[in-house]
């Protein structure tokens, strides 16, 4: 029997939404204050008039638009490439038999639970061998396949793509490669969307290797932490700082706006599936 829900639920996931939000609201509302008005205490607690001229500040103060560029693109070809070469060895995994297929798959697993701060000498010292150092190739190699991103793939094929409709495509003479691209890349459409999402925000937001890949050549978030440093005397500039911020969320919240159907529709096919 359908009950609706109860008045318990849409208060827990009006507490979520409101906590989600937060964060944004709190970047926009201190970014539309004056840099004394944002230092006052108690804090403001509604947006001034003064996003525009910190906006201009910003752009004023870094190369905001050549970072956000460098940022889209380093993020755009990780998750491209994340989506892409996940789909394909999640396919292989959740559908192909072949020797050792567990033991690889558990050993992509562990590979999950080492730190990424444990990499960050190797990483560093292989892109210096090759010269990669302040390009944004060594902030984007890294992050070209993942192994989380196998995992997710794998597990959503097994129950997304019916074995017997692999081999109704091959009755009918498709080849592996062909099998795959029409029969398993439309059932995973919405994984795609997901991991794709993920992956851009992962590496949109990513500070740590960047800063240590780079010198001259800045990602946002390697520009906006100089923000912080144009404070006047030992007080950091938040207006400043936090107009810059929520700027840098505008890309993040134009994808979740075009992936958002195919996120719905993937969250759907699991909860059904379940």
């Amino acid at each position: 029997m359908n009950r609706r829900p109860g008045a318990l639920v849409y208060g827990l996931l009006a507490a979520f939404v409101v906590g989600s939000a937060l964060p944004l609201y709190w970047s926009f509302m201190i970014g539309s204050h004056t840099r004394e008005r944002a230092l006052d205490t108690p804090p403001p607690l509604l947006p001034g008039g003064h996003f525009l001229d910190n906006a201009g500040r910003v752009l004023n103060t870094i190369d905001f638009w050549q970072a956000m560029l460098n940022s889209l693109i380093v993020s755009t070809v990780c998750a491209t490439s994340v989506v892409f070469f996940s789909t394909l060895a999640g396919y292989s995994f959740a559908k192909l038999r072949f020797r050792g297929s567990s033991p690889l798959m558990g050993f992509v697993v562990m590979t999950m639970a080492v730190p990424t701060q444990l990499a960050i000498v190797p990483l560093f010292i292989l892109m210096r061998d090759y010269r990669l150092l302040d390009t944004l190739a060594a902030v984007a190699l890294p992050t070209l396949v993942t192994a989380f991103g196998v995992f997710f793939m794998r597990q959503y094929l097994v129950d997304a793509v019916p074995d017997e409709l692999i081999e109704a495509a091959r009755m009918d003479g498709c080849s592996m490669i062909r099998t795959f691209w029409t029969v398993a890349v439309p059932a995973a459409r919405p994984a795609m969307a997901i991991l794709f999402l993920f992956t851009f925000m992962q590496v949109w937001t990513d500070y740590m290797w960047p800063l240590v890949a780079l010198q001259k050549t800045e990602t946002l978030q390697i520009a906006l932490d100089r923000l912080a440093l144009t404070g006047q005397g030992q007080s950091t500039d938040y207006a400043l700082l936090l107009a810059g911020t929520a700027m840098a969320t505008v890309p993040l919240l134009v994808l979740f706006v075009l992936t958002g159907r195919q996120l719905v529709t993937g969250i759907m096919q699991g909860a059904l599936k379940g």
